[in-house]
């Protein structure tokens, strides 16, 4: 589910305001592929982990978890979650973060999970977030990748998810090849960004109001690579 290769339908519907459960939208959707064998991007995957999550709870809000053990811990609160009218989140997207906010994430990934000596997540777990596909090694659990780099091909990740799926080309994709392999990306809808390089200790957050941008343009300025 959360790399997006299950194989069910993206269906950008579910954001819609208007949708009562979308949960229980989103359960039914049909699947378009064998599990694994394409990348097929949209909000259905973690709106079925959501209901998944909120089961394995014993019916506890999915909000309050992650809140108890994630957000309130790095100090993020008062997160916008676009609830449906049953009070279920839309995990996909909606959320409305500071610079600091979005940086304290990136904190959290340089630390292995650890921030400000606290772990918050087990290191052996989120390094699974950073490990590709066989449909798409630029996607990891819901993060993007340049581990192709500096062989692979530079790609605008949003103008590629804007194709239908069967017509995305995901082989050798990557985000800069002037970028370390080992760079993560939070990659938020309207041109918003988390960069966050491990081996160069850094973390870049840009924001913006739907301003297009080069990926590899942008982060060849910042880290002295252009020309």
């Amino acid at each position: 589910l959360l790399n997006q290769t299950d194989g069910i339908e993206g269906a950008s519907r579910l954001q819609r305001a208007s949708i009562r459960d979308r949960n229980a939208m989103a359960i039914w959707l049909p699947t378009l592929a064998e599990p694994g064998a394409a990348f097929i991007y949209g909000p259905s995957h973690l709106q079925v982990f959501s209901e998944l999550l909120r089961r394995k709870l014993g019916g506890r809000g999915t909000i309050a978890y992650f809140e108890e053990h994630v957000s309130d811990r790095l100090r993020i609160g008062h997160l916008n979650y676009k609830k449906d009218r049953r009070g279920n989140p839309l995990p996909a997207t909606g959320f409305e973060l500071t610079a600091r906010e979005w940086a304290r994430l990136g904190e959290l990934v340089l630390g292995s999970g650890s921030y400000r000596g606290h772990q918050i997540v087990p290191a052996n777990l989120l390094r699974e977030a950073f490990a590709g596909s066989q449909a798409n090694l630029s996607y990891g659990l819901t993060f993007w990748l340049n581990q192709q780099a500096p062989n692979g091909r530079e790609m605008d990740m949003e103008r590629m998810l804007d194709l239908p799926w069967q017509n995305a080309q995901w082989t050798d994709a990557c985000i800069c090849k002037d970028a370390p392999a080992d760079m993560v990306v939070a990659l938020g809808s309207g041109y918003q960004r988390l960069f966050v390089i491990p081996s160069l200790k850094a973390i870049i957050v840009r924001q913006g109001s739907n301003t297009k941008f080069s990926d590899a343009h942008f982060l060849r300025l910042v880290l002295g690579r252009e020309g």
